[in-house]
């Protein structure tokens, strides 16, 4: 990579967040380095700085942009035994409850939210609680909304969802037609489906869990503290954070505020003070 085109770079992603607000200058370089030559490749541009003269004077060039720079790579009950150890260890507290709220942060595709709904379902605590779903993306934020997966990909929802101890067949959420299968609506009729950067936007609630995972491997160091103090400000005392099996709180400033509790599954309870 030349050091024209770090520059290119670094001037694109400063004209995204002057322009639109969405800001990128602190996700980790090498992965938005790749992201971007692979953008810069399949839409045709000469150069980075053609990018950016296009996506700065058109802005229907944006969500084409926005889905190379954002996280679109997920499955149902990925890592089932994530999902295996919210079922046998998180849900019991979470039971004692009377309401509950629920953050899916960095939704994408929806694929976790249906997840945590069915499991939810399954162990009867849907009706008491929100799940909130936030994503940057806002075609992301459609596609979670829809609910619609390839039928191709279900075999393998298939399999984690038994993995991770489903108490249901899975066939009992979706309808399947012409390839494709649409999960139920009643899955997400206490989903709120809404915008929300890590990034730039504060604490909008106070949660039981929230659920951010494999979002934070693309953040610089600065921003994953960003991302944790907003997750600890938005716990409940007592509340749980669950992060991708590649992340960790281990050397977060805020490592401090939180406890493991599922080690292994890279789930954490807030301490009580």
């Amino acid at each position: 990579m030349s050091d024209i085109e770090d520059l290119e770079i670094q001037l694109l992603l400063e004209a995204l967040y002057q322009r639109y607000h969405y800001d990128f200058r602190h996700y980790a370089r090498a992965s938005i380095k790749r992201r971007l030559t692979q953008a810069r490749s399949q839409l045709g541009f000469s150069s980075v700085s053609a990018m950016q003269d296009r996506v700065l004077h058109d802005p229907s060039m944006l969500p084409r942009l926005l889905g190379f720079l954002t996280v679109q790579v997920s499955e149902m009950f990925r890592d089932p035994s994530y999902f295996r150890a919210l079922r046998e260890k998180v849900v019991p507290h979470l039971r004692t409850y009377p309401s509950l709220k629920v953050w899916i942060a960095g939704c994408s595709s929806g694929e976790e939210v249906y997840s945590l709904a069915i499991l939810f379902r399954e162990e009867g605590l849907y009706d008491r609680t929100i799940f909130y779903a936030t994503d940057i993306n806002p075609e992301a934020l459609a596609a979670a909304e829809a609910g619609v997966y390839d039928l191709d990909r279900i075999r393998k929802f298939t399999e984690n969802h038994q993995k991770s101890g489903g108490k249901s067949s899975l066939s009992d959420y979706y309808t399947a037609a012409y390839g494709r299968a649409a999960f139920d609506k009643s899955l997400r009729n206490r989903v709120v489906f809404s915008d929300h950067s890590l990034v730039t936007d504060a604490v909008f609630a106070e949660m039981h869990l929230i659920s951010c995972r494999n979002v934070m491997i693309y953040f610089d160091r600065p921003l994953q503290d960003r991302a944790i103090g907003l997750f600890r400000e938005s716990l409940t005392r007592k509340g749980f954070l669950g992060l991708g099996s590649k992340e960790s709180l281990r050397f977060s400033a805020h490592a401090a505020a939180f406890s493991e509790f599922a080690a292994a599954e890279k789930i954490y309870q807030r301490r009580e003070s």
